[in-house]
């Protein structure tokens, strides 16, 4: 659906207050947006999310402008120093398309992330189609400034005139120009902080005898990393500092991944010496194996389907004929899928079935065969081949018409279901509508074009088999149709209970080739106690084969879509290709050892196993 995001940074305030002084005014000021159809929002320690909902098909950016309108009017209500309401990234929850790893053995992780936040992210999100660069891990770097309590008695300084004093002192401002000899010399007042030693030299006040005291006689300034919500570890090896690439909402993630990944390659270049850029999960290769997956099918299923006609016909010519139905109509249907928007995935190509894509087909080649096998009246060719096509013409477009009416109310489904599954369901329709425009002009251009005049009707040894078992059978039905009826009715009352405990789910399972292990702690758990868990379970999952590298994702970064505590932990557990695994298991044998495994190592930690986007889907359902 079409949602904007309102992400407020409330500092240390608690969830009561966030949900009181932050969440409710932003809540009641957008509940009268044009368009709204729900708004939602978390309010946790330090962070207020507020979604708001539109109508399918409202333009995003529309949406998004409507919302800073009320941004800049909510921000009034907003008690100083509770925190400023911004829009979120122009994403969705399935954009995280590119993770990364910042690494330097002779930097600290506050250096990286810092190189990360001024050098890095910079530079990446000018790619296009890069809406947004999420560091997560390390320390943000901050200068700290611990004032001395004695030493402000005895000056007679409160806090708040240390905090004003120091407020002031970081800015600029223009003093015009002065004229000297001709040359007019622009005047600039510079007092922009650039570090802890300009800190300790602000002037607070004097004292009695007119002696000015500076920051650093009442307090210590240091720096020092500002209190997180998050944290990265990587490999049982300690913490780690990632930076996610987030796509703009309707990009091409393929093209947008190729970009992003080029940038990198020449970012890492201009990067201190030991520094490097160590990719962790890249989604492209998951399109790339899928859309490889779909080719393959359609290929091979093509090839079959090619090959039982050349079989099944009784003619090299006529199977060949019937064969350009599939390429042909696959165009047709690609061509209607670039015009109304609809790109080739595992959802839109899937469900093609090359067997009601030749069925009109098939039958308008065999029925041109079987009038050209009986025409002993000495008929014109090419009037042969008209009659034959006119007789199946109704029959032709009647059968595919049905099959297509299987699938209209896939077309009726709304919100994230239709958005799944109606790409499919058009593209089997245009498909559909190709075969059937085909059978009726082209296939008896080309009957015209490669059948020999004169042919006889051939029966492969298969069909006759099929025949000579089939007459009795219906001979049988047909002398006793109630009895026929009656079984049919009593296997249908037989088969219902087996329907019933069939099962059912949401959407097939994709096989992303990774997993994503979440690991969920009691909600007073420590951030320190969550790393060290961490690692425990990084040191756990490393040490199988089949496993490429493992890094986890505790609490929330600075720009968090999904607001997660501290004592919950995403693992993503990047795997070999299965080719590459020393032992032939099956993943949910692979599963079962890994969960068992951390449930005795690592006590008193809930773990479920699920996929990076199977997640991220399970949640927007």
């Amino acid at each position: 659906n079409v949602q904007v995001q309102v992400v407020t940074d409330a500092g240390f305030l608690s969830p009561v207050e966030v949900e009181r002084y932050v969440t409710y005014p932003v809540e009641t000021v957008m509940g009268g947006l044009p368009a709204v159809e729900e708004v939602r929002s978390v309010s946790k320690f330090g962070i207020s999310v507020v979604t708001i909902v539109f109508e399918e098909g409202t333009d995003i950016y529309w949406a998004r402008q409507l919302v800073t309108e009320r941004i800049t009017m909510v921000s009034a209500d907003i008690p100083p120093g509770y925190g400023t309401p911004q829009l979120g990234p122009l994403a969705t929850a399935l954009g995280e398309i590119l993770q990364f790893e910042v690494r330097g053995k002779d930097y600290t992780p506050m250096q990286l992330r810092t190189m990360l936040e001024w050098e890095i992210a910079p530079r990446l999100r000018e790619v296009q189609g890069v809406t947004e660069i999420n560091t997560h891990g390390g320390f943000y770097k901050t200068f700290e400034v611990q004032p001395n309590p004695d030493r402000l008695n005895s000056y007679g300084i409160s806090l708040g005139e240390l905090f004003q004093r120091i407020q002031e002192n970081n800015s600029i401002a223009g003093g015009g120009y002065v004229v000297h000899n001709q040359e007019q010399r622009f005047i600039r007042g510079q007092a922009l902080l650039k570090d802890q030693h300009d800190i300790e030299n602000i002037f607070v006040r004097n004292d009695k005898n007119s002696t000015p005291i500076l920051v650093r006689d009442v307090a210590e300034v240091k720096i020092a990393p500002m209190t997180r919500q998050g944290a990265v570890t990587r490999d049982g090896r300690g913490e780690a500092v990632t930076g996610l690439v987030m796509m703009l909402i309707g990009e091409n993630s393929r093209e947008v991944v190729a970009d992003a990944k080029k940038r990198l390659e020449e970012i890492e270049k201009t990067l201190p010496q030991g520094v490097t850029l160590e990719i962790t999960y890249d989604r492209s290769s998951l399109i790339s194996r899928t859309l490889r997956t779909v080719l393959t099918n359609l290929v091979e299923g093509g090839a079959l389907v090619i090959i039982v006609l050349l079989v099944m016909l009784g003619s090299f010519r006529a199977g060949l004929i019937v064969a350009l139905a599939i390429p042909l109509s696959m165009l047709f249907a690609t061509n209607l899928m670039a015009a109304t928007g609809i790109t080739a995935s595992l959802m839109s190509l899937g469900a093609i079935d090359f067997g009601l894509i030749v069925d009109s087909s098939v039958i308008m080649v065999e029925n041109c065969i079987r009038r050209l096998s009986m025409n002993q009246s000495g008929k014109p060719f090419l009037t042969v081949i008209r009659d034959a096509a006119i007789e199946v013409r109704k029959p032709t477009m009647f059968g595919e018409l049905i099959i297509s009416v299987v699938y209209l109310p896939i077309l009726a489904l709304q919100g994230t279901e239709g958005k799944l599954f109606r790409p499919m369901a058009l593209t089997v329709l245009f498909a559909l509508a190709g075969s059937l425009v085909l059978s009726l002009t082209l296939m008896p251009a080309l009957a015209s074009l490669a059948l020999p005049k004169k042919m006889s009707e051939k029966e492969i040894f298969l069909i006759r088999w099929v025949k000579w078992l089939y007459r009795p059978m219906v001979s049988w039905t047909i002398r006793r149709p109630w009895l026929t009826v009656a079984v049919a009715l009593l296997v249908f009352i037989i088969s219902l209970p087996v329907g019933w405990n069939l099962g059912a789910e949401f959407m097939p399972r994709l096989e992303e080739g990774d997993l994503l292990v979440e690991a969920v702690r009691l909600p007073s758990a420590t951030i320190e106690g969550s790393v060290e868990m961490s690692t425990q379970i990084e040191k756990v999952l490393i040490g199988y084969p089949e496993v490429k590298t493992v890094f986890c994702k505790t609490g929330r970064p600075e720009i968090a879509n999904d607001v997660m505590g501290v004592h919950q932990t995403d693992v993503w557990v990047i795997l070999k290709p299965q080719a590459e695994w020393p032992h032939p298991k099956t993943r949910d044998e692979l599963i079962e050892e890994m969960s068992d495994e951390l449930n005795q190592k690592v006590p008193g930690v809930a773990f479920g196993f699920t996929q990076p986007i199977e997640m991220r889907v399970d949640e927007l359902v």
